[in-house]
């Protein structure tokens, strides 16, 4: 039975990757900023799908908190075969207005914590079977965005951390990709009035917001063996909003 440990995994596309995984039989470690809410999922889905689910809980910018979860790994399962480095924040904001502990707080986690948590999985996963991790990117990382440079900045980092992982980590026999949604129904969402959200969905080729469960799919595939020969890719997941 596999091993996955997932950041970010108490809403939106962390849980749902969450559920996938755990509906496909693996065991797992889930973290999340607070621990009253990523605790109750750990429960959910270990009571719901019978796998053995732990919880961790803890700021992702702090690099003791992935040390914490990947020893939490180590002590129940003794190894990780699949990493989702999912653990972000978001900030809109036009250059000359934005706060400079908005800039470094989005660094911090998408950035600096996505970094941290793979360099501290490193080890783990080399002794998992077939490897494999997937980070959460964002079109905006990709293709960029007004009023979101930071956020955006903050997310090419972790494009760029991808593709150097898969180069370096390849010949250990660990695969490396990313995803990179486009507007997704979450609660990163929830800011847009009527007006905002009709606009996104206009500018999407499939005419809609695409949902936590569809971004989920893609994650899970990549981590699986029909991906077997597939690294260093920043899949779009954004029906169509960058054609």
């Amino acid at each position: 039975m596999s091993v996955a440990l997932i950041t970010g995994a108490s809403r939106g596309i962390g849980r749902a990757t969450a559920h996938r995984l755990a509906e496909q039989g693996h065991d797992l470690i889930l973290h999340g900023h607070g621990p009253a809410a990523v605790a109750e999922t750990a429960e959910l889905l270990a009571g719901k799908f019978g796998v053995t689910v732990v919880s961790g809980a803890g700021d992702i910018a702090d690099p003791q908190t992935s040390k914490a979860l990947v020893r939490l790994a180590f002590e129940n399962f003794k190894r990780l075969d699949a990493l989702v480095v999912n653990a972000g924040t978001h900030a809109a904001g036009m250059l000359g207005m934005t706060g400079d502990d908005t800039i470094e707080r989005l660094f911090a986690v998408n950035a600096a914590g996505a970094a941290h948590t793979l360099q501290n999985a490193v080890r783990l996963l080399a002794r998992g079977e077939n490897p494999a991790v997937v980070l959460t990117a964002s079109i905006t990382g990709t293709h960029g965005a007004a009023g979101q440079a930071v956020y955006a900045a903050s997310k090419a980092a972790v494009v760029g951390l991808t593709r150097s992982a898969a180069k370096e980590l390849g010949p250990r026999g660990i695969r490396v990709n990313a995803v990179a949604p486009g507007f997704i129904a979450t609660d990163m969402l929830d800011t847009l009035d009527e007006a905002g959200r009709a606009e996104r969905i206009a500018s999407t080729a499939l005419g809609r917001l695409g949902t936590a469960e569809e971004v989920a799919d893609v994650i899970a595939f990549l981590l699986s063996a029909q991906a077997r020969f597939v690294t260093g890719q920043i899949v779009g997941v954004d029906g169509g909003l960058t054609l």
